[in-house]
Formats: structure tokens, sequence, C-alpha cells
């Protein structure tokens, strides 16, 4: 399951790197495992996450799915950091509510500002929601959040498109835990730190996962 979330890499290439190490397994079973066990998972690897930082940046991608569109709408903080995501059908004030109520709902408290972009839907939302709330929406400010939808756009070739909805939800939800999790901004760390962290990282896998410790 690690190397599924982790890497773009399909349930039959699992089952050949398995095989390569004397275990025998079929793709089939591996892609029940990930749906029944990854978001258990991915609920113990959000235990160990930071806070939000007071800054959240929001945004809505599109999703062909099956030949109708949806929306994917994602929040990050101003580190990057993957707050929540949600597969909806509409992209209008109450899909824009029905979000932000999902996040601040998962995060406890208010955002400090709320960046996003254009969409006329958000202003109303964010007043019902989060009255009082800084908001900005002028170009450029949600880069953010846009640049967080790249990794969704590659996985999302390497399965040849979401078969449904709930599929792109089931997936999308422990990918951007594992995600956040194994991706520490390693551009701003030292090799030994990166090093450090890694190590403490695969350990609180292997207690969200219930696995033994590593020997």
């Amino acid at each position: 399951m690690w190397l599924y979330f982790r890497f773009p890499l399909s349930h039959r290439d699992i089952e050949d790197l398995l095989a390569e190490r004397g275990i025998r397994v079929s793709y089939e079973a591996i892609r029940l495992w990930c749906r029944t066990f990854g978001p258990a998972f991915a609920a113990g690897l959000r235990r160990h996450r930071r806070p939000a930082a007071g800054k959240w940046h929001l945004d809505e991608v599109q999703l062909k799915i099956k030949g109708r569109k949806h929306w994917l709408w994602r929040a990050v903080d101003q580190d990057g950091l993957v707050l929540d995501i949600l597969v909806q059908d509409r992209r209008n004030q109450e899909a824009a509510e029905r979000f932000l109520r999902r996040v601040l709902d998962g995060e406890g408290q208010a955002p400090r500002v709320v960046a996003t972009d254009k969409l006329a839907s958000y202003p109303p939302a964010l007043r019902r929601v989060l009255p009082g709330v800084e908001h900005r929406r002028h170009k450029g400010v949600n880069n953010r959040a846009e640049n967080s939808h790249r990794p969704v756009r590659k996985r999302e070739r390497v399965l040849q498109r979401f078969t449904s909805p709930d599929h792109a939800q089931r997936f999308l939800e422990p990918f951007s835990a594992v995600h956040n999790h194994f991706r520490p901004r390693r551009h701003l760390l030292a090799a030994d730190q990166y090093r450090q962290i890694r190590t403490e990282r695969f350990a609180q896998w292997r207690e969200a996962a219930r696995l033994q410790p590593a020997a």
C-alpha cells in the first residue's frame, strides 16, 4: 500500500515488485487492500500532521469522469500542506460552502487569511462559513493551491482517469495524506535533517499501519 500511494505505480507494477521479492499476491488483492485499509491509514497519518498555518489556499480543478465534469476542491496551507480534498459535481456557492465546512471541521479552528481564485462562489460562501476572515483573490495569489494539483494530474494519467467520483475520493484521500507525510519540502532541508525526518516518518507510517517497528 505504501508503494501504491507513494509512487506512480499501478497495482500490477506492485504485484511484479513483490514477486521479485518472492511474495506471491495478485494485483486484485492489492487493490482491495488499498480500498479497505487506505482510509484508516490516512487517518493515522493525519494524527501526526502538524496544525495548519494561518493562511489557507483554496482551489478547484476539473476532473473528467466518464465524460462528465466533476470538480476536485482542495485546501492547502501557506507551506503547501494539503488540509483536505473533496470531489463534487458542482462548482457553485453550495459546493464551496460544503467544502469550507468540511475543512473547518477537520482543522478545528479558522484561518487568518483565505486565498482563492476569482470564482464568484467564494465570497458569499466565505461570508457564511468564515465571517470576518480576510479574503484575498487577486491574480497570482493562489499559485500555492494550483501547484498542489500537479501530483494529482500525474497519478490521474497513471490510473487512466478515475472511474467514478467515489473512486476519485477514495484514492485521493489516502494519496494526499501519504504525499503530505513523505514530502517534507526536501529542498529546504539539509541532507542530515531530511534523513532524520524520513526515519521519523517511516516510524510513524509503521505505527499508522500497525506494523512491527523496523529492526
